[in-house]
Order: C-alpha cells, then sequence, then structure tokens
C-alpha cells in the first residue's frame, strides 16, 4: 500500500508538471482540494476511488493510466498485475486489464467491503461502464434527470449492466459479505 502512495505521489506530480498546473489549477481542474492533491503528491495520503477518478477527469487520462508503470510500456499485459489497496470507502480494485488507446477501454476487478458503498462524481464525458456481479449483491445507483436520483437497481450474480458513467453515480454492497464485480471502462471520446 506504501509502494501505490509512493508511485500516485510521483504520478501525480508528472502529470501536474508535464501541463505546468499549479496546485491551484490543478485543485480548478480535477475538483480535489489543494490540500488533499498536497497530501497525495507528498505521499500522506491514499485518496479513495472517488477522488482518484477526479483526478483522472481533470487530467483528462484513463483511470488505469494513474496505476501504469513510469514510460507506460506498450506490449503483452498480464491481467492482475496492480492491486489498489482499500479506500476509506471500503473500496478496492485491481487493474485487469489497462487502458488501451487502440480498444478504448480498461478493465478491473472491483470488491466492496460488506455494507460500503462507494459514491462517484461523474467522469469525463463519453465514459461507459460495463459492471457484472461475481459474488455477493450490489445495488447501483445512477442521478437522474435534473438532478433527480433514480431508483437503486439490484444487480445479483451474474447479472450486469452498461451505464453512461459521465453523471453521479453510487455503488453499495448490500450483503454481509464481501461484493465483487467485474468494471469494464469504456472511453467512447478517448481517454488515456
Amino acid at each position: 500500500m506504501q509502494d501505490i502512495a509512493r508511485h500516485l505521489a510521483g504520478r501525480l506530480r508528472d502529470l501536474r508538471q508535464a501541463r505546468g498546473w499549479s496546485l491551484d489549477r490543478t485543485a480548478a481542474a480535477t475538483g480535489v482540494s489543494k490540500a488533499m492533491l498536497g497530501q497525495v503528491e507528498r505521499g500522506e495520503s491514499s485518496p479513495t476511488v472517488a477522488t482518484l477518478w477526479k483526478l483522472a477527469s481533470g487530467f483528462g487520462v484513463s483511470f488505469s493510466s494513474l496505476f501504469a508503470p513510469p514510460g507506460g510500456g506498450a506490449g503483452p499485459m498480464t491481467a492482475g498485475a496492480t492491486r489498489w489497496g482499500r479506500d476509506a470507502a471500503g473500496m478496492q480494485a485491481r487493474v485487469l486489464f489497462p487502458y488501451d488507446p487502440v480498444l478504448g477501454f480498461e478493465m478491473f476487478e472491483i470488491e466492496l467491503a460488506p455494507r460500503a458503498e462507494s459514491a462517484s462524481a461523474p467522469h469525463a464525458p463519453g465514459v461507459v461502464e460495463h459492471i457484472v456481479v461475481l459474488e455477493g449483491e450490489l445495488g447501483l445507483t445512477l442521478a437522474g434527470e435534473g438532478d433527480h436520483a433514480a431508483e437503486e437497481r439490484r444487480l445479483a450474480p451474474g447479472e450486469g449492466l452498461r451505464f453512461r458513467a459521465d453523471c453521479h453515480h453510487r455503488m453499495r454492497n448490500l450483503g454481509a459479505a464481501p461484493l465483487r464485480f467485474h468494471d469494464v471502462i469504456h472511453y467512447l471520446g478517448g481517454g488515456g
């Protein structure tokens, strides 16, 4: 987990420097506070998945690129090579396949602790998620018209749903055991 925090610290610093952005400019672009950005860059904080999504969207990069080794490297990729530790919301992500610019997608295995929930701000325009539940029961709420939340949809093992992720959405583990699901994220307008 410390290695991931150190890696994220360097990755965030690299993204900022490549764009010539100050912490103030980065906070404005990502919606993440300047204080939190500073903590992440110093390796003092392990951000939630929701915070990481804000960073990825603000920088215009794919989620998995935040975990990519320096230089990115193309070529064959072993599934499951990167695991991100459990965040404060009880979510843990494992990169199964990192972002592929030719195919425009990345794939994760997500685990959500018993009764935990994770709320996400809208991802970048054109991002579509495909979720398939492996174990447990998932409650998924998508923002409705006029910022009114739609009813929570329940997904059991083997069930899936595709949705536009450029709206607020919330995932809840409805059970007393860990929830596991695959999440394929497709960037219709590019990502990376």
